[in-house]
């Protein structure tokens, strides 16, 4: 559910014209109902009070700091990958102790600030990770906690590029090396090893991927208990999916009926890492029709928005649904919906039957809140576009369009 809705033929984000945000800002921009955004949070927050988790949002979806502001406001954790995101979560006054650092290519210089920083623990991904920790822990003095990713090598029903969970993917460790790096913790004097990592995939729309891998997981944290091996945290990971076409996702609610009873019976401090399950559906993406050219085999609607901008069409083959900001009761006719950028893979729709629109028509790209602005690049030279937030019948910039001079900062025409 969101809120993002047409009165009386015009289209709002929550008591806001989007046509009238456009007029003031320009187009293309992202907008986010700050209404989606944290009735979303509540709703897992509601749905796993049992276990009282600690809900870490996976910042790698939105990093907007009006957005993981709102979030932290509410008691979120933050997932973070990068030394830059968790810049970002201090800024907006994130809780250390609720910020866990996954990534399987962490730095040294990333290590010692998130060890200074004081986080909750490392998701470590490898046993070279691992070795770098502890030698950095030991030369600052410090003593960390560290979660083992283990892969779980279970299958995942999404695109090829989300699937985390199998182990011809990059990420995580196997059981057996897991298993083997438990038996010689007290090679790592400084690294308290108490952690089980887990996470399959993103846009995973059923339970039963998620039950299998973490029962599987449940399984080998009960054969380590049995050697002796003290486990105090169970990172479950995110990847719930969302309904961008003719999904049928799960709820929190449904999600937590069919884990929740397996968690328990753990005792373990469970973390959860939702990003695109909060954030996907709280933002649409606006684009204005510049051109509509028709070749005599096809007809394209050219917007001035591009993949520079939004590039999960392009990149994932993704569907977003596309509804024009007014109205439109015209007969549909089937096109492509495509940007300025000197790219075939330039596209946010292909055969697409929309109502026929003209010149200056504003599109509303939906389900653009995770992996959108994110992902931007600076491609052809094109400033990164503007981001909004609306909260009841008021709306604000909460990121500056960029100007030539952003993207001109830094460079050098040298002198030789």
């Amino acid at each position: 559910m969101h809120d993002f809705e047409f009165k009386a033929g015009q289209f709002y984000c929550e008591g806001v014209k989007v046509s009238s945000i456009a007029e003031r800002v320009g187009t293309p921009f992202y907008l986010y109902s700050y209404k989606t955004l944290t009735d979303h949070f509540l709703k897992i927050q509601r749905a796993f009070a049992r276990l009282n988790p600690i809900i870490c949002f996976a910042m790698k979806s939105n990093g907007n700091l009006s957005v993981i502001k709102s979030l932290v406001d509410l008691g979120a954790g933050i997932d973070i990958v990068s030394v830059g995101e968790l810049k970002k979560a201090l800024l907006v006054g994130a809780d250390p102790k609720k910020i866990v650092f996954a990534s399987v290519g962490k730095t040294g210089e990333e290590i010692a600030f998130a060890i200074k920083t004081g986080i909750l623990l490392f998701n470590v991904e490898s046993e070279p990770e691992l070795a770098e920790i502890n030698r950095i822990a030991v030369k600052m003095g410090k003593k960390v906690q560290a979660a083992l990713r283990i892969n779980p090598d279970v299958p995942a029903p999404t695109h090829e590029y989300t699937n985390t969970g199998s182990l011809k993917k990059k990420f995580g460790i196997d059981l057996r090396t897991t298993r083997q790096i438990f038996k010689a913790w007290k090679k790592y004097s400084h690294v308290k090893i108490n952690g089980v990592h887990i996470h399959i995939g993103s846009q995973i729309t059923s339970g039963a991927p998620f039950v299998g891998a973490i029962k599987k997981v449940i399984a080998f944290i009960d054969e380590l208990r049995a050697e002796g091996i003290r486990i105090e945290y169970l990172d479950i990971g995110g990847g719930l999916g969302i309904i961008y076409k003719d999904e049928n996702p799960q709820t929190a609610q449904q999600y937590a009926d069919k884990i929740v009873p397996i968690l328990e019976k753990t005792g373990l401090k469970i973390i959860m890492e939702p990003g695109r399950f909060i954030v996907g559906n709280a933002g649409i993406f606006v684009t204005k029709v510049l051109y509509v050219k028709d070749n005599g085999l096809k007809k394209f609607v050219i917007v001035d928005g591009g993949m520079n901008d939004l590039i999960r069409p392009m990149l994932y083959d993704a569907y977003h649904e596309i509804v024009p900001v007014i109205q439109n009761k015209a007969a549909q006719q089937k096109c492509d919906v495509v940007g300025p950028i000197c790219e075939s893979g330039d596209f946010f729709a292909l055969d697409r039957l929309l109502p026929k629109v003209k010149k200056n028509d504003l599109l509303a790209v939906m389900s653009a809140g995770a992996y959108g602005y994110v992902m931007a690049s600076n491609y052809n030279v094109r400033p990164r576009v503007p981001e909004v937030m609306v909260k009841g019948n008021k709306f604000k910039i909460v990121k500056e369009r960029e100007t030539f001079q952003d993207l001109m900062r830094g460079e050098r025409i040298v002198r030789w």
